[in-house]
C-alpha cells in the first residue's frame, strides 16, 4: 500500500462546539463513552500503523496525556503555539512525517466502517503516478450533522472538481486523505488552509476522490454531537 505514515489534525479551537469546548479540547468529546480522536487513532492501529503524529494548540497537554496512556501505538506531537490551518499545521509537521505519502485525518469525524475499511479503501485507491491528493468523499444522503450542499462533484476519471458558489454537489469531504509530500513544494509559510493546495492539484488534473458507503457522522454542533451519540450508543 502507497502510504507510509499518518497525521490526525487536532488543534482547531471547536468554536461550534460552545461551552463544551470551554475547558475541553473538542477531540477529547466523547461519543458513546469515547473519545473523538480515540476512535480516529483506533483506526490507525486497526490499519496497521505504530506511530503516528498528531498536532496541537488550544489546551494540547489535555490531549496529549490522553494519547500517552494509550499502549497500543506512539506518538510525535507537533505542537503550534497558535493554529497554523489545516495546510500550514501538515507544513510544520513534515519533518515528522516518514515518506513521499501519508494520511491526514481530522480527529472529529466518525464514520462506520464497512466490509473494507476507508483507510484500507484509500490506500488501495491511492495511485502516486497520477494522483497529488486523494480525498475521502462521503454522498450526502449517508450524512448526519451536516448541513451543507457538499462540497465536490466527481468526474468519471476519479478527479474531482470544487462546486461553485451557490451551486450544490453531492459529495462531502470526509475528513480523510492522502497528501504527497511533494505539493507542500512552494506553498505559504505560517497558516494557511490546505483548499489552496487542492485548488492547484485540481488545475494540474491531480486532485482525486474516492466515495465511501459508510454512515459519516460530522460531530460540529451540539446536535451534531447528539446524533452520534445516540448512532454509536447502539
Amino acid at each position: 500500500m502507497n502510504v507510509d505514515s499518518v497525521m490526525i489534525l487536532a488543534a482547531g479551537r471547536g468554536t461550534r462546539m460552545r461551552e463544551l469546548t470551554n475547558e475541553c479540547p473538542k477531540p477529547l468529546i466523547k461519543v458513546a463513552g469515547r473519545t473523538l480522536i480515540d476512535r480516529i487513532v483506533d483506526k490507525v492501529v486497526d490499519f496497521g500503523f505504530k506511530k503516528c503524529v498528531v498536532n496541537t494548540c488550544y489546551l494540547g497537554e489535555m490531549i496529549e496525556n490522553d494519547l500517552n496512556a494509550r499502549t497500543d501505538i506512539s506518538f510525535n506531537v507537533s505542537r503550534e503555539s497558535e493554529a497554523l490551518e489545516t495546510g500550514g499545521g501538515v507544513k510544520n509537521a513534515l519533518p515528522l512525517l516518514q515518506g513521499n505519502t501519508f494520511f491526514v485525518i481530522n480527529s472529529d469525524p466518525c464514520w462506520t466502517d464497512t466490509k473494507i475499511p476507508a483507510l484500507t479503501k484509500l490506500a488501495n485507491t491511492f495511485n502516486p503516478e497520477k494522483m497529488d491528493i486523494l480525498l475521502m468523499l462521503e454522498p450526502l444522503d449517508k450524512i448526519f450533522g451536516h448541513k451543507g450542499t457538499g462540497d465536490y462533484h466527481l468526474n468519471q476519471d476519479g478527479t474531482i472538481t470544487r462546486k461553485s458558489p451557490n451551486e450544490e454537489a453531492p459529495y462531502v469531504y470526509a475528513g480523510a486523505q492522502i497528501l504527497s509530500r511533494k505539493i507542500f513544494e512552494n506553498s505559504p509559510d505560517g497558516k494557511f488552509s490546505l483548499n489552496i493546495l487542492y485548488d492547484k492539484a485540481q488545475q494540474a488534473g491531480r486532485l482525486y476522490g474516492m466515495p465511501y458507503d459508510g454512515n459519516w457522522y460530522h460531530v460540529g454542533t451540539p446536535e451534531a454531537l447528539e446524533l452520534a451519540n445516540q448512532a454509536f450508543s447502539k
